[in-house]
């Protein structure tokens, strides 16, 4: 009896380490940047063009998860779009053009908004070794709209009952044009932010 009393007590102590562990390694910058972020990708997800053809509309949020995982750490990035993700989901009118809640995070268009939070933290992985524009670029294609399309199609099909090429039409292939774009632009972008994060 006292080893199992002992052993619920050395637990409490492990996980209250473990809790003490972690909030001593997140500091008050990471909640801050990923604060603002996190204000970042809800602001850009009112710049909406919703398309007749298509469950999907053209955001602004790739642009701010982009610039999310090129300019953060990965741990900041992670608490950003999760926080984002979360806020939504209880309610809070964040994702595109206002809405939100379980609807929208488990619904059609789920694959994306979870697909945000993968691309994100990858772009935080490969930004660091990008030290010129075309690297830079080369990471937010591939988190920002490989990963995210990889993800949001295999859930649209599998939603909706659609083929994966009926899928990738109706949700990519319109989107393409205008998400290079905005990977050249937040490329350029990220890289003047993290030079100025470093002085």
């Amino acid at each position: 009896m006292c080893y199992f009393f002992l052993n619920i007590k050395l637990t409490k102590i492990g996980v209250l380490s473990l809790s003490t562990n972690l909030s001593k390694k997140v500091s008050t910058q990471d909640l801050l940047y990923s604060a603002i972020f996190t204000a970042l990708t809800a602001a850009l997800s009112y710049v909406i063009i919703p398309l007749p053809f298509s469950p999907v509309p053209i955001t602004g949020q790739t642009f701010a998860i982009m610039l999310c995982g090129a300019v953060l750490t990965t741990k900041q990035t992670f608490f950003s779009v999760l926080s984002y993700i979360l806020i939504g989901l209880v309610g809070v009118p964040v994702f595109s053009g206002g809405t939100a809640g379980p609807g929208v995070v488990f619904g059609a268009k789920a694959g994306y908004i979870w697909g945000f939070l993968v691309g994100a933290l990858i772009i935080s992985l490969l930004a660091p070794k990008a030290k010129n524009w075309p690297a830079m670029a080369i990471a937010c294609f591939s988190g920002g709209v490989i990963v995210v399309y990889l993800l949001g199609i295999l859930w649209l099909a599998r939603f909706t009952g659609m083929t994966v090429s009926q899928a990738f039409s109706v949700g990519a292939l319109p989107f393409i044009p205008g998400d290079i774009f905005k990977v050249l632009v937040a490329s350029f972008v990220a890289l003047k932010l993290r030079r100025m994060l470093k002085k």
